[in-house]
């Protein structure tokens, strides 16, 4: 069984699902208030956490340059009076074209019996690529519903994607 392969062809078709709802997302819903996180908060901190655990470690970890930490947390704390100020959909299109670009190499390089690399994550390399996907899936699925709330936008379903690199 060619486990990284499945990892890389698994990342690649949940990064392209992200990729089309960033697409699909009309301006008035990229920055719509009627959300507690807007679409492109909740697109950026998932392109975000699936960037860093793709890495060996929190240390080896190198920030998109444009990354900015008060878009991180998907909470909102009580004394915060200001929202951040919102990515382009062009600048996350961006991230995201990044993290997939880097995305096959990093796979190919991990232990997958190693610890995460992340003391918050008790866990192997293994089960932290499943935790991964999921988390890029779940944030996904919840960008899908509100395009699909909002009328007949939908994504379509990838289930693999080809990967170049080796297995």
């Amino acid at each position: 069984m060619k486990i990284k392969k499945t990892v890389k062809s698994q990342y690649g078709a949940s990064l392209e699902m992200l990729r089309q709802a960033i697409l699909s997302c009309p301006d008035s819903l990229w920055h719509s208030p009627g959300y507690k996180n807007q679409f492109w908060h909740i697109a950026y901190h998932v392109i975000f956490f699936t960037h860093l655990y793709l890495h060996r470690s929190e240390e080896d970890f190198v920030p998109w340059e444009k990354h900015r930490r008060e878009c991180l947390s998907l909470q909102h704390p009580q004394d915060q009076t200001d929202d951040p100020v919102p990515y382009s959909k062009e600048e996350i299109l961006a991230y995201l074209a990044l993290c997939l670009e880097q995305m096959e190499g990093h796979v190919d390089a991990l232990d997958l019996e190693a610890e995460s690399g992340f003391h918050w994550l008790p866990f192997d390399k293994m089960e932290l690529q499943i935790y991964n996907i999921r988390h890029l899936q779940q944030h996904t699925g919840e960008l899908c519903e509100r395009l699909g709330a909002r009328g007949d936008v939908e994504v379509d379903w990838v289930g693999m994607k080809p990967v170049r690199g080796r297995s």
